[in-house]
C-alpha cells in the first residue's frame, strides 16, 4: 500500500488539515505539539488492556491493584478491604491457602481480572460506566459477586471512572457527578476518628471510634485545620493523664487510651475540644459496631478487658438509655451501628427518638436491599457507604440514590485495609455526600483522602461549596 492509500483509507488527510487550520487558528507557538495533541483528542479511548496485581493494604493483607490502559494514558485503582460482616456483603475472592499470607492472598482475583475481565472489556469506552460495571456483573452471575470477587470487580470498576474522567478531560469528582445525574457537587463535612476502641484498638474501650465533626467551620480547610488541632491536643491530654503510651493508636490512626467507659472517652475528647477554642463547631460522632460485643440479646461492655470478675452485660434497653443520657451530655450528632446487625427492632426505636443520626453500616452493608427496606420500616436514617460491600461505581451511585431520595444523610466511609486511593474523595464530591469518613487526620492512607478535599476545594474555587452546618441532608 502507498502512502497515498494509507492516507486516503484512514481519511488521515482531512484529519490532518483540520488540525493544522486548528493550530493556525490557535496562533501556536508550537505548532508541531498543538497539532500531536489535537489529533490525539481526535481519537476515541477504548480500553486496550487491563492488568492486575497484589499489593499490600495498610494492615499488611494483600488486595488488588488494577492498571487499566487506553489509547491514551493507564489508570490506577486499588480495592479498600475490611472485616467480612454480614450475609448480603459482596463477597471479596481470597486465596484461602494458610501457607501464604495466612490465606489472604489474592492471586485468584488478579488471574480472573488478568485472564477473564480484561478480555471481556478489550475494546470498551471508559466513559460507559453502567454499561461496563453491568458486563462485570453479567460475567459474574452471582448475586453476592462471588465468582469474580467484589475486591478485583470493584478495583476495575475504579479505574474505570478515572479513565472515563480522563477522556472528557474533566476530574474525577465531575465525571462521577456527570455519570450519577447530578449537578451539584459540595465538599462534605470530615468525620475524623481521634479515639479508637473495639476491634480496631488494643485499649479496653468497647465502642469502635470517637470521631469529631467541625460542622461550623467555613471551608474545608478551615475543617483539616480543626480536625488536626484536636487531635493533637487529644494528643496532649492522654500524654498527661495516661502517660505516652497512651498515645498508641489504632487501624485507623485514632489515640487509643485505656479508658474505663466510653464517658472517660467523651471527657478526654471534650477537653481537647475546649482547648482548640472551637467548641461551639464541632461536634461527635459515634461508631458502636455494637456487633462486636453482642452476645445473644446482651452487649457486654467489657468484652476486651482481661480477667475481668464479672462481664458488663447491658439489655438493648439498657444501651437506649445509655445513648439518651450520652446525647444529652455531649454534642452527640451522629451514632453508627448502635446495636447488632441483626437488631432492626431496638434500632428502629432508637431512631425515632431523633436524637441523633442513626447509621446504619453493619445493619445495611451498603446493599440496595437492605436500605429499600430500611427505609420502608423507617428502620435508621443515614446510610454508611462502603463501595467494597457492594462491587461496583455504578451500584455505589444507585445505593446513594436511595438514601438521598429519602432524604437520608449519606457517609462515605473508609476501610480499615486502605490504600492510597483517594477515590472515595471525589465520590463523596460527585455525588454530593454532606458527610466523609476516612480516619484519623494522621497515617498516610487516611490523610491522602481529606488532602485530596483539599486540592478539590482549592480546584473549585469560589464554587468549592463546603456543606458545613447541611452535613445531614445535602
Amino acid at each position: 500500500m502507498s502512502v497515498q492509500d494509507y492516507l486516503d483509507k484512514h481519511l488521515l488527510a482531512r484529519k490532518i488539515e483540520e488540525a493544522v487550520n486548528a493550530a493556525v487558528r490557535a496562533k501556536t507557538t508550537d505548532p508541531v505539539l498543538f497539532i500531536a495533541n489535537h489529533m490525539r483528542k481526535s481519537v476515541k479511548s477504548v480500553i486496550t488492556k487491563v492488568k492486575a496485581r497484589q499489593i499490600l493494604d495498610s494492615r499488611g493483607i494483600p488486595t488488588v491493584e488494577v492498571e487499566l490502559t487506553t489509547n491514551k494514558d493507564t489508570f490506577r485503582a486499588s480495592a479498600p478491604s475490611g472485616p467480612s460482616s454480614g450475609l448480603f456483603e459482596a463477597i471479596e475472592l481470597r486465596d484461602g491457602d494458610q501457607g501464604v499470607y495466612l490465606g489472604n492472598g489474592v492471586t485468584k482475583a488478579v488471574r480472573i481480572i488478568n485472564e477473564k475481565i480484561s478480555e471481556a472489556l478489550i475494546g470498551l469506552d471508559p466513559t460507559l460506566q453502567s454499561q461496563i460495571d453491568e458486563a462485570m456483573i453479567d460475567l459474574d452471575k452471582t448475586e453476592k459477586k462471588g465468582e469474580l470477587g467484589a475486591n478485583a470487580m470493584l478495583a476495575v470498576s475504579m479505574a474505570v471512572c478515572k479513565a472515563g474522567a480522563a477522556e472528557k478531560e474533566v476530574p474525577l469528582y465531575k465525571h462521577i457527578a456527570d455519570i450519577s445525574g447530578g449537578n451539584n457537587t459540595i465538599i462534605p463535612v470530615p468525620s475524623f476518628t481521634v479515639l479508637s476502641g473495639g476491634k480496631h484498638a488494643g485499649n479496653n474501650l468497647a465502642f469502635q471510634e470517637i470521631m469529631v465533626l467541625p460542622v461550623g467551620a467555613k471551608t474545608f480547610e478551615e475543617a483539616m485545620q480543626m480536625g488536626s488541632e484536636t487531635y493533637h491536643h487529644l494528643k496532649a491530654v492522654i500524654t498527661e493523664k495516661y502517660g505516652v503510651h497512651g498515645c498508641n493508636v489504632g487501624e485507623d490512626g485514632g489515640l487509643a487510651p485505656n479508658t474505663s467507659s466510653v464517658k472517660e472517652a467523651l471527657d478526654l475528647v471534650m477537653e481537647a475540644i475546649g482547648k482548640t477554642g472551637h467548641n461551639e463547631k464541632i461536634k461527635i460522632a459515634i461508631s458502636v459496631a455494637a456487633t462486636e460485643f453482642c452476645i445473644g440479646t446482651k452487649y457486654d461492655l467489657d468484652f476486651k478487658t482481661p480477667d475481668k470478675s464479672g462481664q458488663n452485660f447491658k439489655s438493648a434497653e439498657d444501651m437506649i438509655e445509655l445513648y439518651q443520657q450520652l446525647c444529652s451530655e455531649y454534642p452527640i450528632v451522629s451514632i453508627e451501628d448502635p446495636f447488632d446487625k441483626e437488631d432492626w427492632e431496638h434500632t428502629k426505636f432508637f431512631s425515632g427518638l431523633q436524637k441523633c443520626q442513626v447509621v446504619g453500616d453493619s445493619l445495611l452493608m451498603s446493599n440496595p436491599k437492605l436500605i429499600e427496606k430500611a427505609i420502608q420500616e423507617s428502620t435508621c436514617n443515614a446510610l454508611l457507604l462502603k463501595i467494597n460491600q457492594i462491587g461496583t461505581v455504578t451500584e455505589a451511585i444507585e445505593a446513594v440514590k436511595i438514601a438521598k431520595k429519602a432524604h437520608w444523610g449519606v457517609m462515605v466511609s473508609h476501610r480499615i485495609g486502605e490504600t492510597e486511593d483517594t477515590f472515595i474523595a471525589d465520590l463523596s464530591v460527585g455525588l454530593a455526600m454532606g458527610q466523609i469518613k476516612a480516619g484519623a487526620p494522621c497515617r498516610g492512607e487516611r490523610l491522602c483522602k481529606y488532602n485530596q478535599l483539599l486540592r478539590i476545594e482549592e480546584e473549585l474555587g469560589e464554587q468549592g461549596n463546603y456543606v458545613g452546618e447541611g452535613w445531614r441532608v445535602s
